[in-house]
Parts: structure tokens; C-alpha cells; sequence
């Protein structure tokens, strides 16, 4: 983010959410939540990026602590107490990642013997693997920015732990398939079938993680993704990722900018062709979502976080389209290139959609007020992308003096 007339807008809609979620001044309760956590960790450290304000960051690294502290461990009305890995205090505050994070959803979760209620089921906790993909991407940015790697560790953890737990096979000789959402202690699931974008944020995400332990350490060994990366590939060859959903739109953008950032180090990233699947995808989704009337109506009748979402993916387009233009080598094939270059003149979507939720009016509407923390962070993201979505951050300075990096210390 550079100085412009949208800096006080992420300033305040960050600093605002701090306040209301029991972040700043931290709260005994507070309220996390992990899909907009996860985006509002990559914002306090895209505001320490651009200010250099050292409370963002701060900010970063406590929210950090309050997801791990609360979302690691079981809900208060649950009768089992702790860490959900079941480690003891002193070993879960260590490893906070090894038992996977809840959702946070208002209500408990559903028991086995309970009917299932499809109602019901968006509003009760468990484990999503495409809230835990966003997490792991946020540790990743922390990992980054910090220059410390127990973040990016914790990451692996819960890479680890997700994979065991949601991916299965019903026949060895078929690729393997998810379970879409689990229980607390992963050791059920909660809805069976697969999500449709899962494998893919799975099989990105974890190669980010594993591009960050070669740069960190060039050392593997203790984090062995191997079998991950592979099975999550299998589970996304030959498939088709359109969709109309203006989030799933920008959930591929950000999906296919982060591929083209692997493999533009040259390391051996092997995308099996993923990249360009990806942005012809998303050139389908948009003619779909656009021919649908997507973005007229009110407020009122309006989803804020899921058109955000997309503006923050059409971010990504500029971001793509200047590093192909740096990069002349052949890890970028033609069709890749024409295929961004078809996709570039969506760009503007991004303002508009920005302007229309930065009218105070639309912001009063029932479906804003309804999914406020979501709304207020997707917007600052939006405004300030570049933390979710650019994979290197220079560090602004040493990691270990401040308090949540004592404990990462403890761990390596």
C-alpha cells in the first residue's frame, strides 16, 4: 500500500475491528473467528509495511496469539478443556497448530448421534480445511515479515494435521477425495463431501509452505510435505475450478497469482499446468457472474465479503501482469500470457465494487451490519492488498524483541 486517499480507511477499519473482536484492548472473550482473522493478520503487517508503525505489527503478532490461544483450544461451554491436539499446556502453547484450529462459529458443534440439520450446520463449529488453507497462508505472511520460521513451522503443523484428517480414499486405485468439514477434534466429519476449491487452496497453499522452508532453512527434512503436495496434485489434475461465486472468482486470482510467484523462482515448482487452468477460470466465472447482473441491486440485497473478495483476486491481475512482463523465460507459456492479458480489462471491477462498500449508506444496510468483521476486513484488504497477496515481505526488524516471538523461540 502506498500513501493515498485510502490509507486512513485501512487505518480505521483495522483499528476498528481490533476494538470490537476484543483484539486492542484484549479481551478475556474475545471474538475470533478464523476466516477473517486470517486476512486481518495479513493487513495489521501490510500496515506496518507502508507506516512503520510498530503497533500494527504488534497487532499482528497478538492476533496471532488470541487465535491460537482460542481457537486452539476447546469452546467454554464444551466439557472438554485445553488444547484440542490434547497436549498439555506448556507443549500446545509450543505447538498451537498440532490439533488443527475451530471455525468459530456461535454454536457447538453437532455430536455424532445428532441429526444432521443443513440450517443448522453453517451456524455450529468444527474445522473447515479451507478456513485452516487461510491460516496457514497467514503464518506464511508472518514467517515473511518477521524473518522468524516457527510461524512458517506452525504452518507445517497444521498442514500435517489437516491432511491426515480430512483427506481419505474410498478406493486406492481413484484419487483421494476431502471431507469438506470436520469435527473439533477432527475425529469425525461433520459433512462429508468435498468442497469444490478445497484440493486446490490445499495443494497452493502447501507448496507456499514448503517454498518458505527452503528459503528460511534449505533444510526439509523435519517437514517432509512430500506426500501432500502429491496427493493434493492428483486431486487437482483434470479439473474444472469455474465458478459464478464472485469469492470463488477471487479466490482463483489469488490462487493463480500466487503460482505465477513460485514459478517465477525458478526452483523447480512444477504447477502441472495449474496456472493457466486457473486464469481461464476465472475468465469464465467472471462472464458467468457478470451476465447473472452481478453487482447491481442494494445493499441490502448484497453480499460485501464475497464481492470484496473478488476485488482483492482482481488485485492480483496488475500484480501477474507486471511480472510477465519482467520475466521473458519459458516457465511462462503464451497461453498463459494471452489468457492474463484477456482477464486485464476486469481491473476496474476492483474500484467499483470498493467505492460502492465505502458509501457510508451502504455500509448501514442489514446485510453489512449482519457480517460486519468480515465486511470491514475484506474492505480493508481490498484497499490494501498487497499483504495477502505479494509472498515476500522485508522485515522491518528483528523478530525476537517483541513477546510473541519469545514463545516462537521456545519452540524451535
Amino acid at each position: 500500500m502506498q500513501a493515498g486517499a485510502h490509507d486512513t480507511e485501512v487505518s480505521d477499519l483495522m483499528e476498528r475491528f481490533a476494538h470490537k473482536t476484543g483484539l486492542s484492548p484484549s479481551s478475556q472473550r474475545p471474538q475470533r473467528y478464523l476466516w477473517t482473522d486470517a486476512f486481518a493478520v495479513c493487513n495489521y503487517l501490510q500496515l506496518h509495511n507502508c507506516t512503520g508503525d510498530q503497533k500494527y505489527r504488534q497487532l499482528a503478532l497478538d492476533l496471532v496469539d488470541q487465535v491460537h490461544e482460542t481457537l486452539g483450544k476447546h469452546r467454554e461451554d464444551d466439557p472438554r478443556a485445553g488444547w484440542i491436539s490434547g497436549l498439555e499446556e506448556t507443549v500446545g502453547r509450543r505447538r498451537p497448530t498440532a490439533g488443527g484450529l475451530r471455525i468459530g462459529k456461535t454454536l457447538g458443534e453437532r455430536k455424532r448421534d445428532q441429526p444432521y440439520d443443513e440450517h443448522l450446520e453453517w451456524e455450529r463449529d468444527g474445522q473447515y480445511y479451507h478456513y485452516l488453507t487461510k491460516w496457514m497462508h497467514a503464518l506464511h505472511q508472518m514467517s515473511a515479515a518477521t524473518g522468524h520460521p516457527t510461524f512458517n513451522q506452525w504452518g507445517c503443523e497444521l498442514t500435517k494435521t489437516a491432511h491426515r484428517a480430512f483427506v481419505h480414499s474410498l478406493r486406492s486405485e481413484v484419487p483421494k477425495r476431502m471431507y469438506w468439514k470436520m469435527s473439533v477434534d477432527l475425529s469425525y466429519p461433520l459433512v462429508a463431501s468435498m468442497g469444490h476449491h478445497d484440493p486446490l487452496d490445499g495443494f497452493v497453499t502447501i507448496n507456499e509452505i514448503h517454498r518458505q522452508l527452503l528459503h528460511q532453512s534449505g533444510d526439509v527434512t523435519q517437514f517432509d510435505l512430500t506426500r501432500e503436495i502429491s496427493d493434493l496434485a492428483q486431486m487437482c489434475r483434470h479439473t474444472n475450478w469455474t465458478t459464478g461465486d464472485p469469492l470463488g472468482i477471487g479466490g482463483l486470482l489469488f490462487d493463480a497469482c500466487r503460482v505465477l510467484q513460485m514459478k517465477a523462482d525458478h526452483n523447480g515448482f512444477n504447477d502441472h499446468g495449474l496456472l493457466a487452468a486457473l486464469l481461464e477460470s476465472a475468465f469464465a466465472g467472471l462472464e458467468i457472474f457478470l451476465a447473472r447482473g452481478g453487482l447491481a441491486g442494494s445493499a441490502g440485497d448484497r453480499f460485501a465479503f464475497r464481492e470484496l473478495g473478488l476485488a482483492v483476486g482482481l488485485h492480483a491481475l496488475p500484480i501477474m501482469c507486471s511480472m510477465l512482463k519482467r520475466d521473458r523465460s519459458t516457465a511462462f507459456s503464451v497461453t498463459t500470457r494471452s489468457r492474463l492479458e484477456r482477464l486485464m480489462p476486469n481491473v476496474p471491477l476492483e474500484e467499483r465494487i470498493e467505492t460502492f462498500w465505502l458509501a457510508p449508506a451502504n455500509r448501514r444496510s442489514k446485510n453489512w451490519q449482519a457480517h460486519e468483521d468480515i465486511n470491514m476486513v475484506l474492505l480493508a484488504t481490498s484497499l490494501a492488498p498487497e499483504g495477502f497477496l505479494t509472498l515476500d515481505a522485508t522485515p522491518h526488524s528483528q523478530a525476537t524483541e517483541i513477546g510473541t516471538m519469545e514463545g516462537a523461540k521456545e519452540s524451535t
